[in-house]
């Protein structure tokens, strides 16, 4: 069964529709202009907007919140999210419920966009959700899940916001081919949220790119980090992390690519660091950590340790500052490579001698701090650096 809404229609608002829907129906909301808010889906649905029909909420509050399973949303504009301080409204809010999917919805003037709320099985497909948020503590976030399990969330584009997608307490997420940039704090933000997959993402020119805290068995393929910058800013933090994979990433024009502290069992293989500040900047407690592939082009410090004990194997890597030989042609150098200079471990502990970067005195502290190694840690080398970037 369908019902129609607009306002020739014998049913002209969706609260209305929703009302007297039976179970498994599906509402056409016609295209126009529809000034609701505080709508509740409380029984399985399909509800499909012709050519984007709007739905203004006045700014009154959230607009429309889901509580029933096997519900659809599809092809709606909403607008005007009340903004609250005691209250978290969102344009779609799904409650304690299942099999949910919301897809080709457009959402502007927001608070928080689409809030997942202890709800499992459902997908988050080809939203366009844009912000316009100018300070942290008056905004909320684009893609918002809590303890929220088995989501997809794809293709979505996320600007404008507090986080592009913040995740806390779900497990079980796959994050696919979303770009989320020019948000004020991270393009995406989860913490204590085991095993996620991220791929083909873009996290461009946010506040910071992607902050990954307390959480375990995360894989992340194929990622684009660009344009990061910032005096705290990064592409990817990893904070109190274990067993990750970071393979085949991008990260361009970053303040620091990589920010590391408290990250164990970390496989960073065959990733691009491209004319970042810091490509990996370590900041402690982190062991059993692996290096390879990886392809570190004309950044200021390739890596920065703050400390001489070292537990992580960097192993075949191509360095662009590498100046070492390879006279049996094998593609790999014949000479060790030393990644961490005596001037990083020095912009460490005072940071305005960062304006010294590129004197001669600083080439030749880094040149006596290879030849006998004092500050830097003994065992942080690749002894098998790549003569060639493949």
């Amino acid at each position: 069964m369908g019902t129609e809404v607009c306002e020739l229609c014998p049913v002209k608002s969706i609260q209305q529709a929703i009302a007297m829907a039976d179970r498994g129906d599906t509402i056409w909301v016609k295209k126009g202009t529809y000034q609701e808010y505080n709508l509740l889906v409380d029984k399985p649905l399909t509800i499909i907007g012709e050519d984007y029909p709007v739905i203004d909420g006045e700014d009154q509050g959230e607009v429309l919140r889901i509580v029933a399973d096997s519900v659809t949303i599809d092809g709606l504009f909403i607008i005007n999210v009340g903004t609250s301080y005691t209250s978290d409204h969102a344009a779609i809010r799904v409650v304690k419920s299942s099999d949910f999917v919301i897809r080709n919805v457009v959402l502007e003037k927001l608070f928080f966009g689409i809030f997942l709320e202890k709800s499992h099985n459902g997908e988050i497909y080809h939203n366009r959700i844009i912000g316009d948020a100018k300070d942290e503590y008056n905004s909320g976030n684009g893609i918002h899940l809590w303890y929220s399990n088995n989501i997809l969330i794809s293709k979505n584009i996320v600007q404008g916001v507090r986080d592009g997608i913040y995740l806390e307490f779900a497990d079980s997420i796959t994050v696919t081919e979303n770009v989320s940039r020019k948000n004020l704090r991270y393009g995406l933000h989860f913490m204590f949220s085991n095993n996620d997959i991220y791929t083909n993402n873009e996290f461009e020119n946010n506040g910071a790119g992607v902050a990954v805290m307390f959480s375990k068995h995360i894989q992340m393929y194929n990622n684009l980090f660009r344009d990061n910058w910032g005096t705290a800013s990064f592409g990817l933090l990893l904070k109190e992390i274990n067993d990750l994979e970071i393979e085949n990433n991008v990260f361009d024009n970053n303040t620091i690519a990589i920010s590391v502290e408290g990250a164990n069992r970390v496989n960073y293989l065959n990733n691009d660091f491209k004319s970042n500040g810091w490509a990996i900047k370590v900041r402690g407690a982190c062991y059993k950590n692996l290096f390879k592939g990886n392809r570190f082009l004309h950044n200021s410090f390739d890596v920065s340790y703050n400390s001489r004990i070292n537990d992580n194997l960097f192993e075949g890597n191509y360095w662009s500052k590498y100046s070492g030989y390879d006279l049996d042609r094998d593609g790999i150098g014949d000479v060790p490579y030393r990644p961490v200079k005596l001037f990083s471990y020095i912009v460490n502990r005072t940071p305005e001698t960062i304006v010294l970067l590129r004197s001669l005195f600083i080439d030749i502290l880094d040149f006596s701090e290879k030849v006998s190694p004092v500050f830097t840690p003994d065992e942080l080398v690749d002894r098998h650096p790549l003569i060639n970037a493949l």
